[in-house]
């Protein structure tokens, strides 16, 4: 018997005829011939083939393909000498989709073997060295024990007969070492790639560590994250579901190993290298970007952040705010906007016109996502509100209209109860909320615009819910603000105390997981609505959003591209909102210059300056 180091090294074919002649009393083959590439096995009737191998290219993160043998053929190309009926440690029968037993040899089906045809997919395990080499522990290697394998409830592209959810393998990886990790995956394709999931396993639907579906529970260290990468156990599931009178697998963990060397790859591009951001501490949860798509977010970032008004807002801002809240929007389902700041409050109605438009224009990329979206506004504004949003699709700015809402407390539980279905945080109704240029509660509970006027007689308490969102797991919240008394600011209060005019007294005292602060609030909105585009658009986010299962989103790019914010559509929606009554105010005001261009002017060249980003 041969010890673990000596396995290492050996060489594949030595190592399938060890196996072949049952010389080993390995569990797995995790860490064995660590140079070459493993491979999961599913053996199929012909008359299945063609449906199994248009299932792997349609969920080719998990079902990566080596390899498709022609009927009867037992030798495989990807390795010399090999018998694909005796070398893999241990196979499982499978007949009508139930497991009817294990096997060490499959020689004694030599017949039935004539009309089947073997794939080779691609392993986890192959990349295990490569992790290794970038520093990063694998553990199950370490605890001598198979890799951990979950059932999830992602379901994957079905094709015919061919369907199941998604299994994923998890490795404990120290948080510091998460984007290494990633780097040393992602270009390894042929390996299932980068993770698909980073955080909280209950967001794939895994309920519990301990009990993994196939292998062995590995333990995760003080201060390792669980990451989740495609597995080709998936095919065992699909085998399963499609119900074959006979059909064939390698036993979790017991890999054929073939002949092909495990190259290190080397990432195209700087651009092209994966990021790791966390976007939610409850649940916890990580998100993959390029590296080229966030520094073009960061740069909308700073385009915003120019303070026209000369207020003094560059204390307030914190970097990353924007790319992180995008981020999280694209992971949520369903968000819940809100606007609305009571500006000219001795007018009917008394709202101006810096918050709608960047409000609709976040509403209206959210709508191309296919994410559902709603606003909550003030009882005595939601005619107002519905107005507008009917002119927005009217004036093809909105692709179909979006229901308005309104929230009184009436009770301790008033916000729960709005946020979830029957109050119950287990379910939450939105896991994303927005304000834009919405008053925000100050620490006496007033609302106060900039001149300390209080105006806590128009504003609805729309902060309760963004209080009770800080206690709903899964719910995340971002404000956006150009003077520090809109609600969401106060993640940065300590700054708008000591830095803007009056703001020992109006600083908002409701805090955002993201804030983000923009010399012109509605700057903030189109920039979200930019980032999104981006962030769609970047394959390596792409990949991630989908689980590596189905197949890229980009083909929607047109459509992205036409609800993205534009000078015209701001134009009218600008018009639209004069003639419901709603005056101007930072955003169009005529009077103010700014090197020595009126307001507007400046206001039509940061949009275009965004676009321009955003589309570069």
């Amino acid at each position: 018997m041969f010890l673990m180091g000596g396995l290492r090294s050996l060489l594949p074919h030595v190592l399938r005829k060890m196996i072949r002649c049952n010389r080993l009393s390995i569990s797995n083959t995790s860490g064995v011939a660590e140079s070459y590439k493993q491979a999961n096995v599913v053996i199929l009737h012909k008359s299945l083939a063609d449906e199994f191998e248009k299932f792997c290219h349609a969920n080719n993160g998990p079902l990566p393909l080596l390899y498709r043998s022609k009927p009867g053929d037992w030798k495989c190309p990807l390795s010399s000498d090999s018998d694909i009926r005796t070398d893999c440690l241990q196979y499982r029968r499978y007949e009508h989709g139930a497991y009817t037993g294990s096997l060490k040899s499959l020689k004694e089906y030599s017949e039935q073997l004539k009309d089947m045809v073997t794939f080779y997919l691609g392993c986890s395990f192959s990349f295990e060295k490569a992790v290794q080499n970038a520093g990063v522990p694998v553990r199950n290697v370490e605890q001598k024990c198979n890799v951990s394998m979950y059932k999830t409830a992602v379901p994957c592209y079905s094709i015919y007969t061919f369907c199941c959810n998604l299994v994923v393998t998890m490795r404990p990886i120290p948080e510091r070492k998460l984007e290494a990790a990633v780097l040393a995956t992602s270009e390894l394709k042929e390996a299932h790639g980068a993770p698909i999931h980073i955080g909280d396993p209950g967001m794939l639907g895994i309920n519990d560590l301990s009990k993994p579906d196939y292998g062995d529970p590995v333990h995760l260290h003080p201060g390792d994250i669980p990451v989740f990468w495609a597995c080709g156990v998936t095919a065992i599931e699909a085998v399963v579901n499609c119900r074959a009178p006979l059909a064939f697998t390698h036993s979790p963990g017991c890999m054929f190993v073939t002949d092909l060397k495990n190259d290190d790859v080397t990432v195209r591009s700087s651009g092209e290298v994966p990021q790791v951001h966390c976007i939610s501490q409850d649940p916890l949860h990580y998100s993959i970007v390029s590296a080229e798509a966030a520094q073009k977010i960061r740069t909308l970032e700073t385009l915003i952040g120019i303070d026209p008004g000369e207020r003094g807002i560059a204390p307030l801002r914190r970097q990353d705010e924007l790319l992180k809240a995008g981020l999280s929007l694209c992971h949520a389902r369903a968000v819940l906007l809100t606007t609305g700041f009571p500006t000219h409050y001795t007018h009917q109605p008394p709202e101006e016109n810096d918050g709608p438009p960047g409000t609709l224009a976040v509403a209206a990329m959210l709508q191309a996502l296919e994410k559902e979206v709603a606003i909550v506004t003030d009882q005595r504004a939601v005619n107002l509100n519905k107005k507008i949003i009917d002119e927005a699709v009217q004036l093809g700015i909105l692709k179909k209209p979006v229901p308005v809402l309104s929230y009184q407390r009436e009770g301790a539980d008033s916000a729960l109860m709005f946020l979830c279905e029957s109050g119950n945080p287990g379910r939450p109704r939105f896991d994303h909320l927005i304000a834009i240029e919405r008053a925000g509660m100050a620490a006496d509970g007033n609302y106060y615009n900039a001149r300390k006027v209080n105006i806590k007689h128009l504003v609805d308490p729309i902060d309760d819910l963004f209080l009770a969102a800080q206690t709903i797991p899964g719910v995340t919240t971002t404000g956006v603000g150009d003077g520090g008394n809109e609600l969401g600011m106060g993640k940065v209060k300590g700054a708008v105390k000591k830095y803007i005019k009056n703001g020992d007294v109006i600083a908002c005292d409701v805090e955002a997981d993201f804030t983000i602060v923009a010399g012109v609030s509605n700057w903030g909105g189109y920039a979200i609505a930019c980032a999104l585009y981006i962030l769609s658009t970047c394959e390596i986010h792409d990949r991630y959003l989908r689980k590596a299962i189905g197949f890229p989103q980009l083909s929607q790019k047109t459509v992205w591209l036409s609800a993205l914010p534009s000078v015209t559509k701001e134009e009218k929606l600008l018009k639209a909102l004069v003639r419901h009554g709603v005056r101007s105010g930072k955003t169009a005001s005529l009077e103010m210059e700014v090197d020595g261009l009126p307001f507007y002017n400046t206001h039509s060249l940061m949009i275009e300056k965004l676009l321009q980003e955003a589309q570069r």
